[in-house]
């Protein structure tokens, strides 16, 4: 995992550590037990902390007015959305996360159901993992998440900003210094900053 070091002292200059061990949790998101589906406490706590320790650096570089460097500049997200109602929400919440570190993120409406071919599942993903860095799936059925994530190859997040993610799980954990969204947002850019960092 990517962790982010700051101090009160120079929150502007945030320093990148490699976490690995994170990394191999978020390459499972599609899968039936994966980081996202676990309980905080089935995850290691060393890596709950690191997760954490990045969160809170970057909340204290927002809440100290710090200009926070583009750490994910040139990276794309795409994010597939199911249905209208889980698009609004989740859009607002990863676009506002990946931009303010300085990455793209394109907001993709597929055609794809559970009943599509093989080939056009291929395909699609294919395209997918040539565009973006990452893909976030959002509303979308979960054997089609893992149909993509065979092909695509590149990391496929299913549902990081539903209520039940780890995501969320964490940021209640951040304190009441900002908001509970604000918590999300930095806990998610952790997450972010970690699986394509």
């Amino acid at each position: 995992m990517t962790r982010i070091n700051g101090s009160t002292a120079g929150v502007d200059t945030l320093r990148i550590l490699q976490w690995p061990t994170l990394r191999e949790h978020a390459a499972m998101e599609s899968t039936p037990h994966s980081a996202q589906t676990r309980p905080i406490d089935e995850i290691p706590p060393d890596e709950i902390a690191a997760l954490l320790e990045s969160a809170r650096a970057l909340q204290l570089a927002a809440g100290s007015g710090a200009a926070i460097q583009p750490l994910l500049r040139g990276k794309k997200f795409g994010l597939l959305c199911g249905s209208d109602e889980t698009t609004t929400d989740a859009a607002a919440l990863l676009d506002r996360a990946a931009r303010e570190l300085g990455a793209q993120v394109a907001r993709i409406r597929p055609r794809l159901t559970e009943l599509s071919t093989a080939l056009d599942v291929q395909q699609t993903a294919h395209m997918l993992g040539r565009l973006y860095d990452a893909v976030v799936c959002e509303g979308m059925a979960p054997v089609l998440v893992k149909r993509l994530s065979l092909e695509v190859g590149v990391p496929v997040y299913d549902r990081i900003t539903s209520a039940n993610h780890l995501i969320t799980q964490l940021a209640a954990q951040l304190g009441p210094v900002g908001s509970i969204d604000d918590n999300r947002r930095f806990v998610l850019q952790a997450w972010l900053l970690q699986a394509t960092g």
